[in-house]
């Protein structure tokens, strides 16, 4: 079997790829975010996931030319508009009032890289339909889940609490999560990197 690297340490996406019994190594890709989205301007939402998820796959497909290496990004789509992570609970909430009775896309970007160059992309793009939460329920919701909220571009862990604030979700469970599990794990077996 060819060694399978990810090009992260997410922890939803170590724990998406543990839970499916993958044997990988996890390591941070040392790209730089913003400098990638500054170079994205006018771009969809979409676009700049695909770009980040190629260039994670090629930054570590580079020192690792032995492997498969996954790359993943995700951003998230408010009528268009590009959102990243926020830095405190405060900034949470405001967020969280914006997504409030609105549908929103998660746009999970996937690329897998063999010896320095993109062989495999995928891309998919779940809509999420917020409910109209009260303000106390988000003022709980948010001192209940702490710190760990802001690892997600939304300010949601659809994984547990943060399943009360939908009224409606289309698309995969996975590509919520940040990583696009079934094409992945074909692309894998195609290349060697899983059995068949």
């Amino acid at each position: 079997m060819k060694p399978v690297v990810l090009a992260s340490t997410s922890s939803a996406r170590v724990a998406i790829l543990k839970g499916a019994g993958v044997a990988f190594e996890a390591m941070g890709s040392g790209v730089d975010e913003g400098a990638v989205k500054a170079g994205m301007r006018g771009r969809s939402p979409a676009d700049v996931a695909a770009a980040l998820a190629d260039a994670k796959a090629i930054a570590v497909s580079d020192r690792r030319p032995d492997a498969v290496v996954i790359g993943a990004d995700q951003t998230l789509d408010l009528a268009g508009a590009l959102f990243d992570k926020v830095d405190d609970l405060a900034a949470a909430r405001a967020r969280l009032i914006e997504l409030r009775g609105r549908m929103h896309h998660l746009h999970s970007a996937v690329a897998v890289a063999e010896n320095g160059a993109v062989t495999w992309r995928v891309l998919e793009s779940p809509a999420l339909k917020m409910r109209e939460v009260s303000d106390a329920w988000l003022d709980g919701y948010l001192a209940r889940g702490g710190d760990d909220l802001l690892g997600s571009v939304g300010c949601y862990l659809l994984e547990g609490e943060g399943a009360q604030l939908f009224e409606r979700i289309e698309g995969d469970y996975f590509a919520i999560l940040g990583l696009p599990l079934l094409p992945l794990l074909a692309a894998l077996r195609e290349r060697g990197a899983l059995a068949a």
